[in-house]
């Protein structure tokens, strides 16, 4: 059982609530995958195709001709266009997000740096403003005040937040916050009765400073799936070890402990410079009626579909050849940001 929720404060959905719509950015010539479009453009497409099977996408885009072209005639009332200049492709950190102030719905626009001053964002930075501006949101919008992507933390829908030090606490993020004043904030804005921090854990390949999507995800409010390392020889062993302790001392609002579901690490993935890759299995995507999963190519992939039919019994579990966007750093959840119903 989850207490009920005093609907006169603020509330940030979970991300398994109904969804009015999953925002995809697309590359194009002007972005890091110009080397790559021919091998990327297709898991965008693929992506875009399954979502809408389920509900609408809102595609922003450099041309809306060349991507309705590459759609073909696919489920055209299930996409919304927005043709806007943009640096780079990851909706999960520039999009906007959606929460519910006395039941209204408010599109926060949160301030996006690049992950820290790591790459330029200035486009990036103004699609959530542009998008409200042409009419796309039927919501309020407000500014969220702080420097803050979607794929950093986690929301029970029920005022737990799940997060990483790492990340949040970013000099080059938010320095004017103490860990507490942050958290003071966050709780306010949200509508939170608490915050669990992370002290632990990493993917080498990963350019955002340890975001929780990549690492651990909320299932429902009283489950947990995270990324286990079981090879001891892994750079990730012991890290991912003492984030697994952390997550075991963890309780529910209740006073319980969560139900951890470990997810495989897939096999070293790695560039053609030698990098590797970080690939995860917790960048899942959940939208109505359907979990997408990234795939990679090797052994844990069926595993982790496995799992997931388990954790999400009541839903289709799709797999998504991801390889391509472990390339740029992030994969399916990085490049996706839902919006809840009646939000579009």
């Amino acid at each position: 059982m989850t207490k009920s929720f005093n609907e006169s404060r603020p509330r940030l959905p979970a991300e398994w609530e109904a969804q009015s719509a999953v925002q995809l950015t697309f590359p194009h010539e002007e972005t890091d995958w110009a080397d790559m479009l021919e091998e990327v453009l297709p898991c965008f497409i693929t992506i875009a195709k399954t979502i809408a099977r389920f509900q609408k996408v809102l595609v922003v885009c450099s041309s809306i001709e060349k991507v309705k072209k590459m759609l073909g005639f696919f489920k055209p009332e299930n996409f919304i266009f927005a043709e806007l200049p943009s640096n780079d492709t990851w909706a999960r950190d520039h999009g906007g997000i959606g929460i519910l102030e006395d039941g209204e719905r408010v599109i926060v626009d949160f301030q996006f740096n690049g992950w820290g001053l790591k790459f330029p964002a200035d486009k990036d930075n103004l699609i959530t403003g542009r998008l409200f501006e042409s009419g796309v949101f039927k919501a309020s919008k407000k500014y969220g005040g702080l420097v803050l992507e979607g794929g950093s933390f986690e929301s029970d829908g029920h005022g737990t937040l799940l997060t990483t030090a790492e990340c949040l606490l970013s000099p080059n993020r938010n320095p004017q916050f103490s860990r507490t004043s942050l958290e003071s904030y966050l709780m306010e804005l949200f509508g939170l009765d608490r915050i669990l921090w992370l002290e632990n854990g990493f993917l080498a390949g990963d350019d955002t400073d340890s975001h929780i999507d990549t690492l651990a995800r909320f299932c429902d409010p009283n489950t947990i799936a995270y990324v286990k390392c079981a090879d001891t020889e892994d750079e990730h062993f012991t890290a991912l070890q003492k984030m697994e302790q952390e997550l075991k001392e963890f309780k529910t609002s209740e006073g319980n402990p969560y139900v951890l579901v470990p997810l495989p690490m897939p096999d070293p993935c790695f560039d053609e410079s030698g990098m590797r890759l970080p690939a995860t299995y917790a960048n899942f995507l959940i939208i109505n009626g359907a979990i997408l999963v990234p795939v990679y190519g090797v052994s844990q992939d069926q595993v982790a579909m496995d799992i997931f039919k388990m954790i999400f019994p009541n839903r289709e579990v799709i797999g998504i050849d991801c390889r391509p966007l472990i390339e740029q750093h992030g994969s399916l959840h990085c490049i996706t940001m839902q919006y809840p119903a009646d939000f579009l």
